[in-house]
């Protein structure tokens, strides 16, 4: 059947099963928006505030269910708009198909109006993109840009399309989308019995477990392998909630603001099983003295990460929910007692802890938990809040801390936050945000309401930003440059401009309750957090030092020198 450019667009998304996508409309798309209006009870669309928003929710949906997001957008300033969110998504592995309209085919390196070479731009960013000339072909990219976005390794994908091509005709013949194949190819059984002789050589085996593994859907094929190797667990940023954060062999985050139960454990294990890592440096530290005692197993499935940054002994690349598989199966019950009486030590002697008094950044955490039983989506911006969701909310499933790793990207929560409750309806999705990532994005807190969404933003206000003021105290001699937001900005007023409820917490009492009233809310609810401005994350690696340099506040105030 003959149809046009923009129906072939739309024809395709219903072919993938979409059901959501989340945009800005303009000129250069507004034949695919057209046609969207025509099918507007099979595919929701979300307006969002701001194109960076439409790329953050998209990625917060694809986050919290393991399917494509989908955003769109027009040409020039509506696509490079994006670019933030593409980046984001690129480098935690996220797929999201984005879908940019651009000026007609003839206009093209010309300076139209609104034109831009949004594939060139994006092509550092993206797994792959595509600029389509040709009606005929648009088809077969799209479909191609959906399954490059969700094969192998995930990643977001790029598709611009001239308006001309959205308003001409092909002819479209309807296609069966067929579910993607695991990563096995490259599972050999000589690279499993190397892994296996590994853990079974070794006395004092640790895993540290990423993004990966969430991706993969790995979770019950870990616990098995964990229990049976008895090796305690730590894990990335990104890795949180594919091992259950309340089992008696998690020891918590490795890294900058890692446990020192799994800093310590890793730089004296001599077995590392690392599981869909990409041995960030925000995770080694000096990479040199990184686990200086272990050798390296390592199980990926992109094998551009091994060797990268940490050289390994061993590794096997495929899927790593069908490596733990098959290690399962030929690896027998191993006994590390003696090795686990010593990592529980640690966890006893160094617990994660904060002062008592006052209401502060983990406080707000671990009441969250508390008040959600362990049962909410999570998402954040970046920095020291996010640092305090990754230590004291326990997170026991997959999928339910979204949050900026790679990029950092501040601004991107709330946009997730949309993207993640939409895609859940059923769940609680909370936000916690600093104050200075929050004004980044406030303004989707408008479309938040706009979508009667019942997700609870949290400000974590020190009228600081805190993690750069952190770096500022302890190595740039309090030299606080441009970091302290004393402006008059009242967010729980800009929340009721917007539609929202707000309530403002300056004590404990204060929080208790209002988060009580937000969790009982069907709408949008801010609750505006004051926290004292010097409030710190421990423990910390400094940079350039080894993990097991890392230090906590009782630390510093035992140094002399101690700032």
């Amino acid at each position: 059947m003959q149809l046009t450019g923009a129906q072939i667009v739309i024809e395709c998304l219903k072919e993938q099963g979409v059901d959501t996508v989340f945009g800005y409309p303009g000129g250069a798309i507004l034949n695919v928006y057209d046609e969207l209006y025509n099918h507007r009870h099979e595919i929701r669309h979300v307006l969002t505030s701001h194109e960076q928003g439409a790329s953050h929710a998209a990625d917060g949906y694809a986050r919290s269910t393991g399917k494509v997001g989908v955003c769109l957008a027009t040409s020039g300033p509506g696509a490079s708009n994006l670019v933030t969110g593409i980046a984001t998504a690129y480098m935690d592995s996220v797929p999201l198909v984005a879908i940019t309209c651009n000026v007609g085919v003839s206009l093209l390196g010309k300076d139209s109006f609104q034109e831009i070479d949004i594939a060139g731009i994006t092509t550092p960013i993206t797994k792959h993109n595509f600029i389509v000339k040709e009606v005929d072909r648009l088809a077969d990219t799209i479909r191609r840009a959906f399954r490059i976005a969700r094969k192998g390794r995930p990643g977001p994908v790029l598709v611009d399309i001239p308006k001309d091509v959205t308003a001409n005709r092909a002819e479209f013949v309807p296609a069966v989308i067929e579910e993607e194949e695991r990563c096995v190819e490259c599972i050999t059984e000589e690279a499993l019995d190397r892994a296996a002789a590994m853990i079974e050589e070794s006395s004092r085996p640790y895993l540290f477990v990423g993004g990966g593994a969430v991706i993969s859907g790995a979770s019950r094929e870990l616990l098995e392998f964990a229990e049976k190797i008895q090796a305690p667990v730590s894990d990335s940023l990104m890795g949180k909630g594919a091992f259950n954060g309340n089992h008696e062999l998690y020891t918590g985050m490795l890294g900058m603001h890692g446990t020192k139960t799994s800093n310590y454990g890793v730089s004296e294990c001599d077995l590392l099983i690392a599981i869909g890592v990409r041995f960030s440096d925000r995770v080694t530290g000096n990479a040199q003295k990184f686990a200086p005692n272990a050798k390296i197993l390592q199980f990926d499935i992109d094998p551009a990460e091994i060797n990268k940054n940490i050289v390994t002994d061993a590794h096997i690349i495929g899927d790593v929910r069908e490596i733990l598989r098959r290690l399962n199966a030929r690896v027998g019950q191993q006994d590390h007692g003696e090795w686990i009486a010593k990592i529980m030590g640690y966890k006893e002697k160094y617990p994660l802890s904060y002062h008592e008094e006052g209401l502060s950044g983990p406080y707000l955490v671990q009441e969250v938990y508390e008040q959600t039983k362990g049962d909410a989506i999570i998402v954040t911006e970046v920095g020291q809040h996010q640092m305090w969701a990754a230590q004291f909310y326990r997170y026991s499933k997959p999928r339910t801390l979204i949050t900026s790793g790679g990029l950092g990207t501040m601004g991107y929560g709330l946009g997730a936050a949309i993207g993640a409750q939409i895609a859940n309806p059923g769940k609680q999705v909370i936000n916690i945000a600093g104050d200075g990532c929050f004004r980044m994005n406030m303004n989707e807190i408008a479309t938040a309401v706009r979508e009667r969404l019942p997700l609870v933003q949290i400000v974590v206000n020190n009228h600081v930003l805190g993690m750069v003021r952190q770096w500022q105290t302890l190595f740039y001699q309090k030299h606080y440059s441009a970091t302290v937001l004393n402006d008059s900005v009242d967010f729980v007023k800009l929340a009721e401009a917007m539609g929202a409820t707000g309530y403002r917490a300056a004590t404990r009492e204060e929080f208790q309750e209002a988060l009580r009233k937000a969790l009982e809310s069907e709408t949008p609810v801010l609750i505006d957090c004051v926290i004292g401005s010097d409030d710190k994350v421990w423990p910390m690696v400094a940079p350039g030092a080894a993990i097991n340099e890392v230090f906590s506040e009782e630390d510093m105030e035992r140094q002399p020198d101690a700032t």
